[in-house]
């Protein structure tokens, strides 16, 4: 599946449809996930993006993929899906199947493909996205780099020393912090004191915020938050406001039915399906549909990697 540029969009309702191909593919994608863990064809754990996959389409899209870094952590397949949409990659890597994009021993938390890294160590990311923004900036490369933070990744002091050096240095990078209220099963509330949007402006960082129940509104303010970070060579941070309808992991959820259904009725990817001509709609449907179908029939039909010789 080729990722066009969103530059190449210049009426609303076709980057609407962009945005909204590229979501449903995250979504359905993760949800295949959860079902070939309980088919017992998929081992070990997985955190989905399901809720939150707004802000991956939405920043993603708003940097030059050729030449920018992205750094994601341990909820990383909507960012690698938004980064490249190569679903039979990242559906090979989980189920350790060949064709895999880190050979299998990655898995569901450690991917990379071009520009984009990802790690399942919260907070230890910070330091090294600093780092390959520091590098972009004595080699005048004009590219930036973006990081993707969780609200408990802000109780980590390695994320206070990177965005300490980023200002002292003016370093070309953003923190995006993808704020979704709880880390794992703990209420944010119940670990962080004051307000976690106003902590990068301590190091004289300037902060965007939004919310990611409004894709094209999210992907405006980024664009912003990136065009002030290439132009200015300085750091910035970008708080998005998100939920994430799935839990930690698979069933570690302390959540209540309530409280989920509630959010459900403000869920991005419904919101935006509103915003799209029905009958483009089903095309868009049908074509993510199969095409998560064949990956998942093309995988299986893979044999597992050896190990034999490797080691």
């Amino acid at each position: 599946m080729m990722i066009a540029s969103p530059n190449s969009f210049t009426i609303t309702h076709q980057l609407a449809e962009h945005f909204y191909a590229q979501m449903l593919l995250i979504r359905q994608t993760e949800q295949q996930f959860l079902e070939l863990f309980a088919q017992g064809k998929l081992n070990g754990t997985v955190h989905t993006c399901i809720g939150q996959e707004s802000s991956a389409v939405a920043v993603v899209n708003a940097m030059d993929t050729q030449r920018d870094i992205i750094f994601s952590n341990h909820r990383a397949h909507g960012h690698f899906l938004a980064y490249c949409g190569d679903v039979e990659g990242l559906l090979a890597e989980v189920l350790g199947r060949e064709g895999a994009v880190c050979g299998g021993i990655g898995g569901t938390q450690h991917l990379h493909a071009g520009n984009l890294y990802t790690n399942g160590i919260q907070g230890g990311i910070a330091p090294c996205a600093t780092g390959a923004a520091l590098a972009e900036k004595m080699k005048r490369s004009g590219a930036i780099t973006t990081v993707f933070l969780g609200d408990g990744t802000m109780g980590q002091g390695a994320v206070y020393e990177s965005m300490n050096i980023a200002a002292l240095w003016q370093l070309p990078i953003l923190f995006v912090l993808e704020d979704n209220g709880i880390a794992q099963s703990t209420p944010k509330q119940q670990e962080h004191a004051g307000d976690l949007s106003t902590r990068a402006q301590t190091f004289g960082i300037q902060t965007f915020t939004a919310d990611s129940f409004d894709v094209l509104a999210l992907h405006q303010t980024t664009v912003a938050a990136v065009g002030l970070v290439r132009q200015q060579q300085c750091p910035a941070f970008l708080v998005v406001n998100c939920y994430r309808l799935g839990p930690h992991s698979k069933g570690d959820d302390t959540r209540s039915p309530e409280e989920l259904a509630a959010v459900e009725q403000r869920d991005p990817l419904r919101q935006l399906e509103l915003q799209i001509d029905p009958e483009q709609r089903q095309l868009i449907q049908q074509s993510v549909q199969q095409r998560i179908q064949a990956a998942v029939q093309d995988v299986l039909g893979r044999p597992f990697i050896s190990r034999e010789g490797k080691e």
